[in-house]
């Protein structure tokens, strides 16, 4: 074999190799880096199940506030019928106010 043909011979394994090194390190930084993507994404989600959480536990404080405050306000309501009840009796009876 001649001298071009070992040169040849020699520079088309080394490209393979070279080549393939290449491909490995690019195929471990893309997996790395789809790694990375897949930790922010799911500390992302949870950042947003705890979010949501408050926000349900926030509404569920806020429904029994508005449930107290309807009980405050059906006894103010039944508290003036009878305050308004008592005057008209009054008033019938003569005693004006």
């Amino acid at each position: 074999m001649d001298i071009t043909a070992m040169i040849a011979l020699i520079a088309a394994i080394s490209g393979i190799v070279l080549g393939w090194i290449g491909r490995t390190r690019s195929y471990r930084q893309d997996l790395i880096q789809e790694a990375g993507a897949d930790a922010l994404q799911r500390a992302d989600v949870d950042y947003i199940k705890r979010g949501v959480d408050d926000i349900r536990l926030e509404q569920r404080v806020q429904g029994q506030r508005i449930d107290a405050l309807s009980e405050r306000v059906t006894r103010v309501e039944e508290s003036a019928k009878q305050a308004h009840k008592r005057l008209d009796r009054k008033e019938e009876m003569g005693g004006g106010i």
